[in-house]
């Protein structure tokens, strides 16, 4: 249950323990008016509490200048007319087992995903939390997986590419503008503008390798039930030592990719 805080003018009423309690609970709106009373406090207790306060709300709007900075080139293509701009990224290009997977996000022109960055900065359970409030507040999501084999048969850029395609295709909401992370989609029928490093400069991509991420890390923890000893939950099928060791003692699985040169060998001399 929610506290209610008293009046900022009686905070000589209350224990420095009571008023920690409090601060804990206070909004945006209430935290100035708070601070200036904690500063009137002769207490010492109350004022450290009053720097804890203003720590927390230089953080809060450096946080929010930095978000600002992730949305600027979709507010002007906003200005610029368009209404639903989508950012879409893939994961799983890397990795020698397991799908390549894309997603499609359309955030509405007033979104707040603190913390929101590059998936790969993130931590896991940072990224399930935000994967979580980008699906609340998002006007369409979709995701696109392509299978190992077909990684292999058309080459992993190819994939890469259908796999985005296949996101958008995906979406409820046409969008009228397309940011993508680093690739130039030349047969997409629909404006897109490719930013190199897309993810961490762009909170649409971002939000994109968020759901991305977090899906394929799901599907590849499904895998490591599927086929036990390769290790699959933990290296999510990226080229590290314990899955090298694991692929030589018992052979690629069906969910390698036999164009990748440590997959290739095994298969070439078995």
């Amino acid at each position: 249950m929610k506290r209610t805080a008293p009046p900022a003018g009686d905070l000589g009423l209350h224990s420095l323990e009571e008023l920690r309690l409090r601060v804990a609970d206070l909004g945006p709106r209430q935290e100035l008016r708070w601070l200036r009373a904690l500063r009137r406090d002769d207490r010492s207790g109350a004022r450290a509490l009053a720097r804890e306060l203003e720590r927390r709300r230089v953080a809060r709007m450096a946080e929010l200048r930095r978000l600002a900075r992730l949305f600027r080139l979709r507010r002007g293509l906003f200005r610029a007319g368009c209404r639903h701009v989508a950012g879409v990224d893939e994961v799983g290009v890397g990795p020698m087992a397991g799908p390549l997977v894309a997603a499609a996000v359309i955030l509405p022109p007033k979104v707040f995903l603190p913390g929101l960055d590059d998936s790969k900065r993130l931590t896991a359970a940072a990224r399930e939390k935000l994967d979580a409030e980008i699906r609340r507040q998002a006007l369409a999501v979709a995701i696109a997986e392509i299978p190992p084999d077909e990684v292999d048969r058309i080459d992993v850029l190819r994939a890469s590419w259908l796999a985005m395609r296949k996101a958008l295709d995906g979406l409820a909401v046409r969008p009228d503008h397309v940011l993508v992370d680093a690739h130039k989609l030349a047969d997409l029928a629909m404006p897109h503008t490719s930013l190199p490093k897309g993810d961490a400069r762009d909170g649409s991509i971002a939000a994109a390798s968020i759901v991305a991420k977090v899906h394929r890390d799901a599907l590849m923890r499904r895998l490591d039930e599927r086929y036990p000893g390769y290790g699959f939950a933990r290296h999510m099928g990226y080229c590290t030592r314990e899955h090298r060791r694991a692929l030589a003692a018992l052979g690629p699985c069906d969910m390698h990719r036999r164009s990748f040169a440590p997959v290739a060998q095994l298969t070439l001399f078995s």
